[in-house]
Order: C-alpha cells, then structure tokens, then sequence
C-alpha cells in the first residue's frame, strides 16, 4: 500500500503445510497393531476377572478397555487429520487430533476414580480371590503391554495423540505389573487386600501422568504458547535480523502435535526492503524454533506525534 508505511501481510504458503503428514500418521501403523492387541486381551482379562474375582484385574480390562477407545479415537482423527484444507476450515482438521488426546485424558481420569471408589469399597468388604488365574492373566496382560509399549514408543516423543496411547499403554503395563505382585502375595500369604490395593496403587500412578497431558491439551485448544518455545527468545531473534527495529503483536501457537504458526508485526526502517526482510525473517524462525507458517506484517516506525486542530486554531508549532 504506497505511501501508508504498512507492508500487507505475508503468509507462507499452505500448500506444504496441508500435504506434510502429521506426526501421529507416521505411526497409523503402530496404532493399529496396539489397537488390535488390546482389544484381543480385554476379552481375555474380563473373563479371568470374572473367574477369579480379582478387582484389580477388573480394573485393568477397563483401563485397557479405556485405552481401546482412546486408540481408536486417535486413529479416527488421524485419519479426519488429513483432510485438506476448506474455504469453512482455513487450516483443514488438524486440531482433531489434540480433540482426541483431550477427550482419552478425561475418560482416563474417570476410570481411576472409579477405580478409587470400588478399592475403597473392596477394603471394607475383602472378597475371595484365586490366586493362580489373577496371576497367569495378569503375566500375560504385562506381556502384551510391554509388546504395545515398545510399538508407540518412537512416536510418542513426536505427537500428542501417540503419546496419549503410549501413556495409556504404559499405565497398563505398571497396573498388569502391580496385578502380578498382589496375585503373589495372595497365593503365598492368603491376604486378599493385596488386590484392591494393588487397584488402588494403578489409579494412582496413572492420575499424574494423564493429568498433564490433559493439561497439555487444553493449552492447545487454548492456542497458548509451546511449552517448549519462549517468546521473549523469538522476539529477541527476530530483532537481530538487520532492518528491523521492533517487533509487536507477537503470538505463537500449536496447530497440532510438532507443528507450530506465528503472525507478528515487525517494525522496519525501510518497507521497500519487504522480501529480504520477509525471507530472513522466516529462515530464522524454521532454522531456531522449527516454526514454518508464519504471518507477518511489516510497517514504518509511526510519527511521534499526532496533531489535531480544530477549526479556528492557531496552527501549531513545528518541532524546535
């Protein structure tokens, strides 16, 4: 816009952005297998519980049931992920997936508390439990999990949605662990609370974990910075480029798991100068922070001062 000191914003292309496959896609794969091994050994663990009397094998078909659900909401998403782009959904639906690692953080949460609450009746009212089932079921119910773990492990590091399931498959893995250990004692000692509290023990290891990544979700949602990005370090950075003298407006948030936006109005001497501004300034935020959709705006420093005069005023005297 000549004359108005205002370069318009400039947004990378969408283009890479819409076709890059999001980091969860890269393990649909592994999600699939981890989908069907625990949906297999649900059934399996429900009818041991069932046989037993165990709690905490119970306890562990839900949470694995929980964990099922969850696996295929991720998948679902993953797959409603890849849609392009609309004119209605400028950025497609990569927000699916961080919609998808919410919603398995809530019902994790709710089957720990449920799980809380049948341990605290199991405590008052010990019931009678066969050791040996609760102990063979609960030896398998680890293996598969360590299997599952060991699956989603690579691309936990890389994605939300993957992590969620890899949480999920781990608090499975450390409840079949603690399922195993109470199934010893009540076969060497005869002591049956040693399975509502090894229930109570799973509910417990598990809050923390699913509590921050629900955590890390809502910030998402709530388009707040990265955790893993300072805001004060981008906007340092982006005033070293050569040119420009300040930047305002700065705002970074996260589309989906490791793919960050950024739009920020840099203040530069000299408008005409835009690509090479524009060029460097993207450069330093892929190259430093990993950052590839960017929108920015460059503008002229504004006049100290704006006169206003009435009519009839005297005119104002210039700077001395």
């Amino acid at each position: 816009m000549a004359g108005s000191g205002v370069e318009p914003a400039t947004i990378r292309p969408m283009e890479g952005l819409s076709h890059r496959a999001t980091a969860a896609s890269r393990s649909r794969g592994r999600l699939t297998a981890t989908l069907a091994l625990t949906c297999g050994f649900v059934i399996v663990e429900v009818a041991g519980a069932l046989w037993s009397g165990s709690l905490a094998l119970l306890a562990d078909a839900g949470h694995m049931l929980a964990d099922a659900a969850g696996l295929g909401l991720g998948l679902f998403a993953i797959w409603i992920a890849a849609r392009p782009p609309t004119p209605e959904k400028t950025y497609g639906y990569y927000r699916a997936e961080i919609l998808a690692a919410l919603v398995n953080a809530i019902v994790l949460l709710g089957i720990a508390a449920g799980i809380l609450v049948e341990t605290y009746q199991r405590l008052l009212t010990p019931p009678a439990i066969l050791g040996g089932p609760m102990l063979a079921v609960a030896s398998a119910g680890l293996a598969v999990n360590l299997v599952c773990a060991r699956l989603l492990h690579d691309g936990a590091a890389a994605s939300l949605n993957v992590r969620a399931a890899y949480l999920d498959v781990v608090g499975d893995a450390l409840s079949s662990l603690g399922v195993v250990i109470a199934a010893g004692v009540v076969i060497v000692t005869g002591w049956t609370l040693a399975d509502p509290l090894a229930s109570g023990a799973i509910a417990l290891v598990i809050v923390p974990r699913t509590w921050r990544l629900l955590r890390q979700a809502v910030n998402v949602l709530l388009e707040g910075t990265p955790a893993h990005l300072n805001l004060g370090e981008i906007e340092e950075a982006m005033r070293r480029v050569p040119g420009v003298r300040r930047v305002h407006d700065l705002h970074v948030w996260t589309l989906t798991s490791g793919r960050e936006a950024m739009s920020a109005h840099a203040v530069v001497d000299d408008v005409r100068d835009s690509e090479r501004l524009l060029e460097t300034l993207h450069a330093v935020m892929h190259a430093r922070f990993g950052i590839d959709h960017t929108t920015l705006q460059l503008e002229t420093e504004p006049p100290a001062v704006l006169r206003i005069q009435g009519p009839g005023s005297a005119p104002a005297a210039g700077p001395s």
